[in-house]
């Protein structure tokens, strides 16, 4: 059976991964997927049994599918379907549960160019950022700023209450949660489970078990995070543990101009 390897990194609303495809049995996801062979072609079906053959695919969020031949090489995108960039693939991919559709979508993007794990999960990152268009809006304003920056201290210390978090940064619940989504693309509860998410890849691949990871990124448990996981990509986080090198996520706080 073909075994995903290579390297990944999370993002908030994003995990992107490089390197070789594996198979995957029929399963969804809460995530919209990108999926691009960088040397050959991939081999994809739909719950009806249609089978498509290509390059590229987007598949929808919620939507089965399964993964009947990978690549030697290719990436992944597994994008939040409540994020700018996630919505903006998402709606190439109609109807959604028709594999013709994913495959229609996939041929659109740009080719990505083979290399070494690192090599490729730049590559999807670049081809992310240029497909999704201009993408959320910078944050500007000085209470969203503050905190985006503190939130990484606040999910490493445990549960994160909208409402201390607003009334840090001096802003109503209401306001901080639209101006956030506004302004970063992605509503704040699922930013904050990015942030867990990447917080727990990033114990796992310094040699943390997965109950500790769990506890140290602010999940209940080990089931908890592999719930979680699961939901939002496909496989348990033992997958990510044992054949994914990860690499650190950048800034969650979006640059200034």
């Amino acid at each position: 059976m073909e075994r995903w390897t290579g390297a990944a990194t999370v993002r908030p609303g994003m995990l992107l991964f490089g390197g070789r495809i594996g198979v995957a049995a029929m399963h969804a996801h809460h995530s919209v997927q990108v999926l691009v062979a960088a040397r050959g072609t991939l081999e994809l079906a739909d719950a009806t049994g249609l089978r498509v053959v290509c390059r590229a695919v987007v598949v929808p969020a919620d939507t089965e599918h399964t993964v009947l031949r990978g690549a030697a090489e290719g990436v992944l995108a597994q994008l939040d379907p409540d994020s700018v960039t996630g919505r903006a693939f998402a709606r190439r991919a109609q109807p959604p549960g028709c594999a013709a559709a994913w495959a229609r979508a996939g041929g659109a993007l740009p080719p990505v160019s083979g290399g070494g794990p690192e090599e490729l999960l730049a590559r999807i990152g670049a081809l992310v950022d240029e497909a999704a268009g201009d993408g959320p809006a910078r944050a500007r304003h000085p209470a969203v700023a503050r905190a985006v920056a503190r939130l990484p201290e606040l999910v490493a210390d445990g549960p994160v209450r909208i409402g201390t978090l607003a009334a840090a940064v001096g802003l109503s619940e209401s306001r901080l949660a639209h101006l956030f989504r506004a302004e970063l693309g992605l509503p704040l509860r699922p930013y904050v489970r990015w942030l867990r998410m990447r917080r727990a890849t990033e114990l796992i691949a310094a040699g943390a078990s997965l109950t500790a990871a769990a506890h140290r990124a602010g999940f209940a448990d080990a089931a908890h995070l592999t719930r979680t996981c699961r939901r939002t990509f496909g496989i348990p986080p033992s997958e990510f543990a044992h054949r994914v090198r990860w690499a650190p996520g950048p800034s969650a706080l979006p640059a200034q101009p």
